[in-house]
């Protein structure tokens, strides 16, 4: 594994782990950057456990910086507390330094976009203008978010924890939606390749930790099951060169039936419990999807019928759209999507290019897919819309 993947793996681990020791946000991920550099210098080739090494460099890169710029009485504090050789005893529901980093980083005190823009920059390792992309946003704004962000952190001394079980429910909803925000990340990566599966597995790995931590919280249990259900199909999710594959093409005997099972048996879970949420009902439609030879288009409709009446915003609009289109024609399925406004989102003109040319409409499909492919910023899919208009040319 080259540096660069590298980085896009461990960071996010050794932020937060940093964070732990050190108690802020910023000078652990200068102490990490400042380890990555010195890995650019001095490795030939990655140890045996890299993660390990950028944490101990990072750890006395910060240690030496505390020694320069504290006061003779505080850098004999800091120093002793850094160098205790066992950690004290952690305080709060679990021990998961990436769980923690998402509480903190999700405190209400934040705004929602800061919360989601400083958890995939830290947990996610992205970059400014990769979150830019994401949120169709100026690179300039996600970057002041993000610095106002750990200023409030540091300033209100939001602290490092999960809540205590009281205040969890009401600090549960953005969390789930920055967990669900960084596997999407993972599945559909802004940029580069289409997929980035450290992203997909460890958004998985710390659903786990809160469907565990959470029980008795059915959104919780329902975006498991979600990412689950999508995790699933990836192994049959791009073909032989890389090239992206949409699911009526793919080959269902790769999916992983272990995890299907599992979350099938988590969407029963919810539907018994009766009080239906965003997450459960998308794990729903995934559950469909993943029952059985075919996909039951009348069924998912059904759902996305009712995920509408809870998510009413037009991404939900337009995957219901596509929905229409399977069960009642593409005709009226275009006049949904005509209907939507969603500027800089690649995937609107490109499901109205797929309806336009079910209708025959080739010229005004063209068009679509030239909008669409200008707005993809994702190679693979970028070179799919390509490959579809070039057989439709």
């Amino acid at each position: 594994m080259d540096l660069e993947s590298l980085y896009r793996t461990e960071y996010g681990r050794c932020v937060a782990t940093l964070t732990r020791v050190l108690g802020d946000i910023g000078l652990a991920e200068e102490a990490v950057q400042d380890a990555f550099a010195v890995a650019l210098q001095k490795w030939d080739q990655p140890p045996p456990n890299p993660g390990a090494w950028i944490v101990t460099t990072a750890r006395n890169r910060a240690i030496d910086r505390l020694r320069r710029e504290s006061t003779r009485q505080a850098r004999h504090a800091q120093a002793l507390l850094l160098h205790q050789p066992d950690e004290p005893q952690e305080v709060g529901p679990v021990r998961d330094d990436q769980l923690r980093m998402i509480f903190t980083c999700c405190h209400p005190a934040l705004s929602p976009l800061a919360q989601t823009a400083l958890t995939l920059r830290l947990l996610g390792g992205l970059e400014v203008g990769e979150i830019a992309r994401a949120y169709l946003v100026p690179e300039a704004t996600i970057s002041q978010r993000i610095v106002r962000a750990k200023k409030k952190i540091r300033d209100a001394a939001i602290p490092y924890r999960v809540p205590e079980g009281a205040e969890l429910p009401d600090r549960l909803a953005p969390v789930l939606t920055v967990l669900y925000l960084v596997f999407n990340e993972g599945y559909a990566s802004t940029s580069g390749e289409l997929l980035r599966t450290d992203l997909c597995l460890e958004a998985i790995r710390l659903a786990r930790a809160l469907a565990e931590l959470m029980p008795d919280e059915p959104e919780a249990i329902g975006l498991l099951a979600l990412l689950l259900l999508t995790e699933a199909r990836r192994p049959a999710r791009v073909g032989p060169a890389g090239e992206l594959v949409v699911l009526a093409e793919q080959d269902r005997s790769l999916w992983n039936r272990e995890l299907i099972a599992e979350g099938h048996e988590l969407v029963r879970r919810c539907l018994r419990r009766g009080q239906p949420g965003p997450y459960q009902l998308q794990a729903a439609i995934n559950a469909v999807h993943t029952d059985g030879p075919a996909t039951d288009w009348t069924q998912v409709l059904a759902l996305y019928d009712q995920l509408l009446q809870h998510v009413p915003t037009p991404i939900v609009a337009l995957n219901r759209a596509v929905a229409v289109a399977e069960v009642h024609g593409p005709a009226p399925a275009l006049a949904i999507i005509d209907e939507l406004d969603l500027p800089g989102y690649h995937l609107l003109p490109a499901a109205r290019a797929d309806l336009l040319t079910r209708l025959g409409r080739t010229a005004d499909a063209l068009a679509a897919y030239d909008e669409a492919i200008s707005l993809a910023t994702n190679d693979t899919e970028r070179a799919f819309l390509q490959t579809r208009r070039a057989r439709l040319a």
